[in-house]
């Protein structure tokens, strides 16, 4: 499947089926991006993390989300809950953007 709409689509009709799979949510956001609906995407990442708190992808897509929508505040804030539930390899990249942010 490689027309965008159709992914964001069919994971739409995944997730109104009642999917409890936190990536399914996660890809979501993710195609949403993809189309350049940036704010909505870092929305459907912020379901995520009220869903799914301990998964940690969501925290850095929404830190790096928030840095290119020019929300620097919020951007850090993502980082550093996601320190909180993320692994080491996780932790390193959360780090890593947190200190480009200034």
């Amino acid at each position: 499947m490689s027309d965008p709409r159709a992914r964001l689509q069919m994971l739409e009709k995944v997730i109104g089926a009642g999917s409890s799979d936190p990536f399914v949510h996660y890809a979501h956001a993710l195609e949403l991006r993809s189309l350049g609906e940036k704010a909505e995407a870092l929305a459907a990442l912020s379901d995520v993390a009220e869903r799914f708190g301990d998964y940690a992808p969501s925290y850095l897509m929404a830190g790096q989300l928030a840095a290119e929508l020019g929300r620097e505040d919020e951007a850090r804030t993502w980082c550093e809950r996601g320190l909180k539930v993320a692994d080491a390899h996780a932790s390193g990249e959360l780090q890593a953007l947190l200190d480009t942010l200034g």
